[in-house]
């Protein structure tokens, strides 16, 4: 996939089918636009200086570094010159003002600490160390809950954070997951190795066994450590001591294939490569043939997967239907949650999603 910088910034990002998609890009007057529910307005009268897009908000530093997020189908200006850096995930907005983070959430900004070293943001959540009050906290559902005390000035050191859920090990060398607002006691010992998703760890415990927690429950599925492993959206796709390739989604697991095969996971997608050297896709337990070879490069987020074959078209698997998107020579693409936003030349710019081209 060819990557180059864009003349004309063009973000598109899209949300489930329960909300719209967002779209901003910078207009040949250097104007900033957003696209809203299929109408366009202008955002702002000048390009920024750094933007990103989530699935319902589009914070931003404008030209003159002013924080402002696009939201609801209006512009917020935070503060002036004071915000260094920001995160935007599906619902979430976290920034930081020198050391201070604070969360925009659904229009509402919360202050959570004047002192964050370390944070983590992702979906649903924000996982902090709150230097002021020496704990660790999480951002939940609106609220603000302590999940450990800080310790003999050290920070926790192995940890794992995805969209909703929250595993690490504490100062007391236990193993432990947050996981819908409570902290679960999972093991009495550290877990070297773990890895989280949407619901959703993998680890192998002091015993060297592997398991698996999800939705709230621990599943042991082999008694030896995974050769490797990768961890979606309620699912998590391995290679078994003795070669076996495995995929465990929603407490079935599936065997695709024998040996160690070249494989991704992204979101709900896992591409790989099978015995006879084609690229297949599972997706929420079903198998699909997309090409006689496997390609060298693939962009997976959320329900899709694209990439550019032999033949120069750009093909697109997304919620288990498969498309040609075009065939025309690209001058750059880009898969954003299930959108495909690609340029031809230097001016044409379109959009692909669900089997529309806009």
């Amino acid at each position: 996939m060819k990557k180059s910088l864009l003349l004309v910034l063009l973000l598109f990002l899209v949300a489930p089918a329960s909300a719209q998609p967002l779209a901003s890009y910078t207009n040949l007057q250097n104007e900033l636009m957003v696209w809203n529910r299929g109408m366009i307005h202008k955002m702002d009268y000048m390009p920024p200086t750094y933007i990103q897009v989530g699935r319902t908000t589009i914070p931003y530093l404008d030209n003159s570094r002013t924080f402002k997020i696009y939201y609801n189908g209006s512009v917020q200006q935070v503060n002036a010159g004071f915000t260094n850096n920001f995160f935007v995930t599906d619902n979430l907005v976290a920034f930081v003002n020198q050391k201070s983070l604070s969360v925009f959430d659904k229009g509402t900004i919360k202050h959570l600490t004047g002192i964050a070293d370390q944070y983590f943001v992702q979906d649903s959540l924000i996982f902090y160390l709150d230097g002021l009050k020496n704990d660790y906290k999480v951002y939940y559902n609106g609220q603000i809950q302590q999940i450990e005390a800080y310790f003999a000035d050290s920070q926790l050191s192995t940890i794992s954070v995805s969209d909703n859920i929250i595993a690490y090990n504490n100062f007391a060398n236990q193993f432990r997951i947050f996981f819908q607002g409570r902290k679960l006691a999972v093991e009495e010992f550290p877990v070297n190795a773990f890895k989280a998703g949407r619901n959703t760890v993998a680890y192998i415990d002091g015993d060297k066994k592997f398991k698996i927690f999800h939705s709230g429950k621990v599943r042991e599925v082999d008694n030896f450590p995974p050769q490797s492993y990768q961890v979606g959206d309620d699912l998590v796709a391995y290679v078994t001591t003795d070669g076996f390739f495995k995929i465990f989604y929603k407490d079935s697991i599936y065997s695709v294939g024998f040996g160690n095969p070249p494989y991704q996971v992204g979101d709900n997608i896992v591409a790989f490569k099978d015995a006879t050297g084609y690229l297949r896709v599972f997706y929420k337990g079903d198998i699909t043939d997309m090409e006689n070879y496997y390609p060298a490069e693939l962009s997976i987020q959320y329900n899709s997967l694209a990439y550019v074959n032999q033949a120069g078209i750009l093909r697109l698997f997304t919620e288990g239907e498969t498309y040609e998107v075009t065939n025309s020579e690209l001058t750059s693409w880009n898969l954003n949650y299930d959108v495909i936003t690609y340029q031809i030349g230097q001016g044409m710019f379109k959009v692909f999603y669900k089997g529309q081209e806009f």
